[in-house]
């Protein structure tokens, strides 16, 4: 059955959010994106929490809170900068005021998990799913913003995604990860996903850019290897000025030469929205790359949904779902499909605009969704939301509602084996729609207005002496040469 929106059903929902944004954002390792969803007292949701944990199969500690407290423990003991001491007198009234301690209540309500942790095994299919989430304070806190937001999955950025070089990663950083993913059963091997950083241009053809590029991809491969990763999402890169089949081969190139440095990790192509010289936003983009991939194991693809629809492949109906997927199957081939990004799309089809939006609201809509969680060969990938949780908290200050994952990923579940075509489904799909239907308006508008310039320009390149002639008609008429002139 669909999820009911919070607060209406008998009993405290546990996939509501709290009071108050659950955390700011901490670093430069996560993508900016924007939020919607309910808030229910935290009162409420541990008491629906703790009921909930006594029945999960999954053991994640003592419970989902005391997991998530003790993983937070070890991120605050990491080592910090002393703050020097501040001085007396009127001088101090002149420094800038430290921040606001949290009280014992905030604490405890932050570490609160938004949702219990479905046990997999529960569900009809074995579906992995969870989100984007943050590895601020050292790689191991990422298992621990997984558990609070109750996903079976995730992705992280091994390091900065906006530097090219980063601190080496830490012994204790990678022991702390490997022991939590073990205690709380996460699979590193199978259902994390890291996301390569958003510099690096694997078909750059500037020699020293070119390696620069690698030693960043290089370097986030051998992190995976040293905490037991085996998948690596990455965007495969832009053409620049070049031709696309040397880019293609340059890519190819890069790929060999960084699984020869290493010994397990897949490298895994992610398809794109197809703006710009953008590499890998057809199936023959990444067919033509993994053909020149020497270790065929060694490479695999994520299926972004937004991308893919964007791109101008449907996944709204059951048969434009059926026929994008026979086509990824005859031209790249299902067994390179490694993991996937679910995300609703805020521009139309085909519009070519990689922007994101909160499941069921955007122009794909949440039957392209129960498509998906539905489809056999997608069992057993980590699936990943990369939806926006994005707002504006007190005094304008932008923070992260991290319960808009909690509550997508308790939706997305519970799509799984149910008739589409039910009552409850139908309500639950308009809801979403109206929710939406003011930002898609708005985008369908961009989008209109773009196509009409598009045709515009087109128009003037392809007439350029039309302006030139007229006004050479215009001096015929005035010297009588050409007859009388009509009004």
């Amino acid at each position: 059955m669909v999820p009911k929106k919070a607060g209406k059903s008998a009993k405290p929902n546990p996939i509501a959010t709290t009071e108050k944004s659950k955390t700011e954002i901490e670093s430069d390792d996560e993508p900016l994106v924007s939020s919607q969803g309910k808030k229910t007292p935290a009162k409420s949701r541990s008491k629906a929490t703790s009921s909930e944990q006594e029945d999960s199969k999954i053991d994640v500690g003592k419970d989902n809170a005391e997991a998530v407290d003790g993983i937070e423990e070890t991120v605050k003991n990491e080592p910090k900068k002393r703050k020097s001491n501040a001085g007396d007198g009127d001088e101090e009234k002149t420094k800038k005021q430290p921040k606001k301690r949290k009280t014992k209540e905030e604490k405890e309500t932050e570490s609160m998990p938004l949702a219990t942790r479905t046990a997999v095994e529960t569900l009809k299919k074995a579906m992995h799913l969870g989100a984007h989430v943050s590895g601020a304070g050292g790689v191991h806190s990422s298992i621990g913003n997984a558990l609070h937001i109750g996903g079976n999955s995730f992705a992280l950025f091994l390091k900065s995604q906006r530097k090219w070089s980063s601190p080496p990663l830490s012994d204790e950083a990678r022991d702390q990860f490997k022991k939590f993913c073990l205690e709380h059963k996460y699979d590193a091997a199978s259902h994390v996903l890291p996301h390569g950083s958003y510099l690096v241009n694997l078909a750059q053809a500037d020699a020293e850019k070119a390696e620069q590029a690698y030693t960043c991809f290089l370097d986030d491969l051998q992190r995976c290897e040293a905490l037991g990763i085996r998948l690596y999402n990455f965007h495969p890169g832009n053409t620049g000025p070049n031709p696309r089949p040397e880019a293609i081969a340059r890519i190819a190139s890069q790929l060999n030469k960084a699984h020869r440095a290493t010994k397990t990790v897949v490298t895994v192509l992610e398809n794109m929205a197809g703006s710009g010289n953008t590499i890998g936003s057809t199936w023959e983009d990444l067919r033509d790359i993994i053909a020149l991939v020497e270790d065929k194991s060694r490479v695999g693809v994520c299926i972004d949904t937004c991308h893919t629809f964007a791109a101008g492949y449907d996944l709204r109906s059951p048969d434009a779902f059926e026929k994008t997927m026979s086509e990824f199957s005859k031209i790249v081939g299902m067994s390179y499909l490694k993991a996937l990004h679910l995300n609703d799309s805020k521009a139309p089809f085909a519009s070519n605009r990689d922007l994101h939006a909160n499941i069921g609201t955007g122009f794909l809509g949440l039957r392209a969704f129960h498509n998906v969680v539905n489809f056999e060969p997608f069992q057993n990938l980590p699936m990943v939301l990369e939806t926006p949780i994005e707002k504006k908290g007190s005094g304008g200050k932008v923070v992260e509602d991290k319960g808009v994952w909690a509550t997508e990923i308790k939706l997305l579940e519970g799509l799984i084996g149910v008739d589409a075509e039910n009552e409850t489904f139908k309500i639950e799909e308009q809801r979403l729609q109206d929710a939406g239907a003011e930002e898609r308006s708005k985008f369908q508008d961009q989008t209109d207005k773009k196509k009409q310039n598009n045709i515009d320009t087109m128009f003037k390149k392809a007439n350029p002496k039309k302006k030139k002639k007229a006004a050479q008609v215009s001096g015929e008429e005035l010297d009588g040469s050409h007859g009388k002139c009509n009004h």
